[in-house]
């Protein structure tokens, strides 16, 4: 029953069939001997293109141009069979010096019996590649569209009359939009067509009910998407070797008897004609001309193109990344705000003033020997961009900050509900996933029954599972040991560094040690995190291929884990130490606490530490983009024009331009391995730089956001030009990344409140201006009440304490005109003639206590206002809800007026049988 419904369609409308040429079939028959000669395997053998009779049977009156294209330009552009009418679905390649043949022949042969349409061809450019060309008819596409409920429209939307006091206030809102000028970030309508499947009702395809749906065209009823997409889901379940489970097109390409599975982009990017004039020759050029050109960069994203394109996985990367770099802007605004709000209360801060006015302050030596006494006002410039980061703002920016990574979360939770209602993606959910070859062939000799299918499956028992399991974890426990061994050589190489600045012949070197030190060492370790990021991703495959996991989908996200978890430590291990352990452990001058009891801890500059960490961000961030934005870029470029260069020397100019499109898509780079992740992976990234530590530097949402908006075209002009095309597959949302984006946005809320609590001068100033200051016990504080505050937060030293080590070989005579005899350091100590000379005051404890409160008061308040407004901001918007209910409601009755419509058929029939049979009565 099912395949003579399938044949059906065929069946009516063979009659309307043209017959081929005798040119064509002549052409076809030659091609045939001129391969079958060139060599005497059965491979060669296989290589003879359809019969004509073959393809006539899927040959109509609609099938002359597919999508708009004249049938030469398709012949000649390599979208097409040799009869230029049926269209290549998917391209299969291989080596004829391949020693696998015998599997490629019963899987070409199973792949004919399940009714695809196949042509061989060898390449141009290389004799021993053989191009294999598939075509899905008319009946297999029905036939497995039905199979994998794909949702085809059926019905246009009715879109229902609102009040009509609405409709006014809508007239009068569009009458007054008129007079604006037009919105820059939009295309016209005339360059960007509606695509019309996303205003009409969707249904599983059913061949029964196929006269319901929406058929202008048979050709291109089934988009080349969805038509790639079936033929593929074909290819994975066709057998290669007798034995069960030898089947799929994915084993066949591991074990190389296919070189590359892809399906073909539509024709060339780029045009001698404008798209305004000419239109748009294929979606590829529409795509380039929208949304990779450079030129567009301001426009929103065609994402409905985009997921048609390329399949609902790869729109909805873009859309997330479209909506996060939207998220940015206000992020950038108020951080931008913040540093500007730095800058024009510098004149009146009092701290800075001090600072830059104490001429009569002597520091202590930063390092033992070499580093000289130094007055406190040579740090007057570092103290000045210290405010621009840790100004009263700053408490203010980080709330903001907490709360608009949720904000940013839920509504993208709104913008993906929306999404998957307009792409139906709703109700889809995905199949039951194949199990892994690996999985299969390490646990074969085991099996139960699988609880879904009913069919007996490798088993992996308790046991091996978890002891996997533990020995992943040990090694991933292994891994971020490494990451801090590498850490605590940065530290050394600061200790050590830092004297060596200090004693360096370049005044200005010597003038800046500290700054130098936290400069080449940000820089080092740029290097360091790039390097074990390679050793990272070999670390994490070997790990996740020891655990064995079960399907594709648990080895993606096994894999994922591991990945940002190293990648994720090993770039904020560094700021994490300069934020919460720089300066905090190296005790007293004539007490350091020394390292492997020989190198003196470093410590924070006069100005405070926030200084170092604005550096590490700063420079991290920057150089990590401009990296992964030309390793992303910089080499696929690279690659394709040392290929082009080589054809052209070796075919010349004319030669290539007339290559084929199944040729020149070969000669393109295959998409990443791993897909997607590593463009997840460095959003991911970015978004906890942008929101951990973003209380130290408020301009990182605006780097983000520059880097982002180069991001997207870089990624676009990837996808469309540089690339082959990837498989178009469905998702529903960005699956396991979106639970990490919410313990980010947890952890930020964390390390912001131990940032200005612990690493800024928030806390002591606050104590000191309600406590200590000349406004203590008034209830109030201002610059005003900061008077002081700089000689309060610096306790004294007797220099003859020091230890001989510490002794700073250029005295005090040499360096200021006089006997230093005192030096001072931050902390709140006693000074050496009171009573318990050099243990703390009160006013530490008073600090440590305003600490710990802020960081639980902080947390709590955050978080609270993180559960309200995670509660308060639905999933769904009201409108897509109602629009949701009303859809519910049309089709219930569109199928009740299909059964009246049926009942009222069988009425008739029973009238019209009742007077035939009253007639024949004598």
């Amino acid at each position: 029953m099912e395949e003579s419904s399938a044949e059906a369609p065929d069946s009516s409308t063979q009659d309307d069939v043209p017959p081929l040429a005798v040119k064509d079939v002549n052409v076809l028959l030659e091609r045939v001997r001129s391969e079958g000669t060139s060599s005497p395997s059965r491979d060669d053998d296989d290589s003879t293109l359809l019969n004509p009779g073959t393809h006539s049977s899927i040959l109509d009156e609609n099938s002359k141009s597919d999508s708009g294209l004249p049938e030469a330009r398709s012949k000649s552009s390599g979208l097409c069979f040799s009869d230029g009418k049926s269209r290549i679905d998917y391209l299969l390649v291989y080596r004829k010096s391949s020693s696998l043949s015998e599997k490629r022949e019963v899987f070409e042969r199973n792949i004919r019996a399940e009714g695809l349409h196949m042509e061989k061809e060898a390449s141009v450019t290389n004799n021993d590649v053989i191009f294999l060309k598939l075509h899905a008819p008319w009946d297999v596409l029905c036939r497995y569209a039905e199979l994998m409920n794909i949702r085809m429209p059926f019905r246009r939307k009715i879109f229902y009359r609102r009040h009509k006091f609405m409709s006014r206030m809508e007239k009068r809102i569009n009458k007054f939009r008129g007079w604006l000028p037009r919105k820059p970030m939009k295309f016209d309508s005339d360059t960007l067509p509606d695509l019309e499947e996303n205003e009409s009702f969707t249904a599983p395809f059913s061949r029964s009910r196929i006269h319901h749906f929406i058929i202008h065209n048979k050709d291109t009823f089934f988009n080349n998407a969805t038509r790639s997409r079936i033929v593929h889901h074909i290819l994975q379940r066709v057998k290669y070797e007798e034995g069960k489970n030898k089947m799929g097109l994915n084993r066949l390409l591991s074990n190389n008897s296919y070189e590359a599975a892809f399906p073909l982009h539509e024709g060339r990017y780029h045009s001698k004609n404008s798209i305004r004039t000419h239109g748009a020759e294929n979606h590829r050029h529409l795509l380039y001309e929208c949304w990779a050109w450079w030129g567009v960069w301001y426009k929103y994203q065609p994402l409905d193109l985009i997921r048609r394109y390329f399949g609902e996985k790869i729109g909805l990367y873009f859309a997330w990344l479209g909506w996060y770099t939207g998220m940015l802007f206000p992020a950038a605004l108020v951080g931008l705000l913040v540093f500007l709000y730095g800058i024009f209360t510098l004149e009146h801060c009092q701290v800075s003033k001090e600072i830059c006015q104490a001429t009569d302050i002597i520091m202590c030596p930063i390092c033992d020997q070499y580093c000289p006494y130094l007055k406190l006002s040579d740090s007057c410039i570092y103290a000045k961009v210290t405010h621009l980061f840790d100004n009263g703002a700053t408490v203010f920016f980080a709330v903001f900050m907490a709360v608009w990574a949720t904000v940013f979360l839920e509504f993208w939770k709104r913008r993906r509900a929306v999404l998957a209602y307009d792409w139906d993606l709703i109700d889809w959910e995905e199949e039951e996933e194949e199990i892994r070859p690996q999985f299969e062939a390490k646990y074969s000799k085991k099996e139960r029954m699988n609880p879904i299918s009913g069919k007996p499956e490798p088993y992996q028992d308790f046991t091996d599972k978890y002891s996997r399991l533990i020995v992943s974890a040990s090694g991933i426990f292994f891994m971020i040991l490494v990451v801090i061994a590498a850490v605590f050589g940065i530290v050394i190489y600061r200790v050590i560094t830092v004297s060596t600045f200090a004693a360096f012949g370049w005044a200005l070197i010597r003038n800046n040690s500290q700054v130098a030190t936290t400069g080449t060492a940000v820089c080092i370790n740029f290097c360091v995190i790039m390097l074990l990021n390679v050793l990272y991703e070999k670390v994490a495959l070997l790990l996740t291929n020891l655990e064995q996991p079960r399907t594709e989908s648990e080895w993606e996200n096994s894999f994922t884990l591991k990945m940002f978890l190293f990648q994720f430590v090993n770039l904020n291990s560094s700021t994490f130490y300069i934020a919460f352990f720089l300066g905090r452990f190296t005790g007293r001058p004539g007490a350091y606490l020394r390292l492997i009891n020989r190198w003196k801890l470093e410590e924070c500059h006069p100005s405070g530490c926030l200084i170092d960490l604005c550096m590490q961000m700063g420079i991290i961030m920057v150089l990590k983009q401009t990296w992964n934005n030309f390793m992303e870029l910089g080499c696929p470029l690279i690659q394709n024009w040392w290929t082009r260069r080589k054809l052209k020397r070796e075919h010349g100019q004319k030669a290539k331009a007339s290559f084929p499109q199944w040729e020149r898509d070969y000669h393109l780079q295959p998409m990443n391995a791993h897909g997607l992740f590593d463009e997840y992976l460095e959003m991911i990234l970015q978004f906890g730089f942008t929101t951990i530590f973003v209380a130290a530097f408020p301009l990182a949402p605006l780097l983000a956001l520059l880097n982002n908006i180069i991001e997207i075209r870089l990624d676009a002009y990837k996808f469309v030009t540089q690339w082959r095309r990837p498989l178009p597959s469905q998702a529903k949302d960005i699956g396991i990344w979106y639970g990490i984006l919410e313990g980010i946005g947890i952890l930020s809320v964390i390390t912001n409140a131990f940032v200005i609590a612990v690493t800024s001068d928030f806390i002591p100033r606050l104590v000191y201006a309600y406590k200590y200051g000349p406004c203590a016990g008034q209830g109030r504080a201002g610059e005003g009440c900061m008077r002081g505050y700089v000689n309060a937060s610096l306790s004294v030293f007797r220099v003859s304490d020091f230890e001989k080590r510490s002794q700073p070989r250029a005295t005090g005579s040499e360096l200021l005109g006089e006997s230093v005899k005192y030096c001072r350091y931050r902390d709140y100590r006693e000074p050496p003639d009171s009573a318990e000379p050099y243990s703390y005051t009160l006013q530490f404890w008073h600090v440590l206590a305003a600490r710990l409160a802020f960081i639980i008061v902080f947390e709590h308040m955050v978080f609270a206002i993180k559960t309200l407004i995670a509660y308060l901001i639905p999933d769904l918007p009201k409108d897509l809800r109602d629009r949701m209910r009303r859809e519910k409601y049309l089709i219930q009755e569109m199928m009740y007026e299909a059964e009246l419509e049926r009942l009222q058929k069988e009425k008739n029939e029973r009238k019209r049988k009742e007077r035939v049979h009253h007639k024949e009565w004598p």
